[in-house]
């Protein structure tokens, strides 16, 4: 990506380093393909006594990519993208049975100074969502705002800042209707295969501060292991192995370190793919 990307994509390395993947459930995912190149994911997740499930389907044909997506609580999901119809421009639209206001048709523009977005709810009174950045990709200012045309209120309205180097990454956003300043930090530590990041939120209206840091170490090209820490006393870490292409196995554990006589939480995540 030479641009400066969409508005989501302020923060995201530091708020990937610290929190994807992580996970306390037990989840089995696994992905074949038709002879026609179809894809099916079937994907089974244990929540305490509850089990989940979810089935997609992926189809893609040149720029168009169909995918649709059925739970155990009967909602299907189905969401149409088309990459490209004209240089950096992608259209996506996505509606949901039964809960059939939850529709939407998507723009994304990308451009080598600038990244657009703007969506619109498929209802008689729908939600508009605009963002944008502006900038290149070293150096970025963004906004995100929300308007629901049944009331004509702002539903919400961010922004945010970010900067950016070969190593480094910061960013500074004000989020939640101007609530909440968020500062986030991503750093490769001397060209290693070490990343370290930090984020660190301060809400005006309760005038409290959430801290969370952590640090990701690539052991080989196959496995990764990780480990963050917040303010509130909860310590995770995890480990991800890569052990044939494209299949994935990851156990992440957490522990409340203000209450270390309870037993810490356990998640297994297993991904396979043909």
């Amino acid at each position: 990506m030479v641009g400066p990307g969409l508005y989501p994509e302020i923060g995201k390395k530091a708020r990937d380093l610290l929190y994807r993947d992580y996970q306390t459930d037990h989840k089995f995912t696994l992905t074949t393909y038709t002879s026609n190149g179809v894809a099916i994911t079937a994907t089974s997740t244990k929540k305490a006594d509850l089990i989940f499930g979810e089935i997609q389907s992926q189809i893609k044909n040149k720029n168009i990519t169909v995918d649709v997506k059925a739970n155990s609580d009967s909602n299907v999901v189905t969401t149409v993208t088309v990459d490209e119809l004209t240089p950096g421009l992608k259209s996506i639209l996505s509606f949901a049975v039964p809960d059939q206001r939850s529709g939407k048709f998507e723009l994304q523009y990308s451009h080598d100074y600038a990244g657009v977005s703007a969506s619109i709810g498929l209802t008689a009174s729908p939600v508009v969502n605009l963002s944008s950045v502006f900038g290149t990709k070293a150096l970025a200012v963004g906004a995100d705002v929300s308007l629901d045309t049944a009331t004509g209120n702002l539903t919400k309205y961010n922004a945010g800042l970010s900067f950016s180097n070969d190593d480094l990454i910061a960013s500074l956003s004000l989020n939640n209707k101007g609530d909440s300043l968020t500062a986030s930090y991503y750093h490769i530590v001397n060209h290693s295969a070490t990343a370290v990041g930090a984020e660190l939120t301060h809400s005006f209206s309760s005038n409290e501060n959430s801290l969370t840091f952590g640090t990701q170490h690539t052991l080989d090209p196959l496995t990764v292991v990780k480990a963050h820490f917040n303010n509130s006393g909860k310590a995770s870490a995890l480990l991800q192995h890569e052990w044939r292409p494209k299949s994935v196995w990851t156990i992440s554990a957490e522990v409340d370190t203000k209450a270390i006589d309870k037993s810490s939480k356990v998640g297994i995540a297993v991904a396979l793919k043909p």
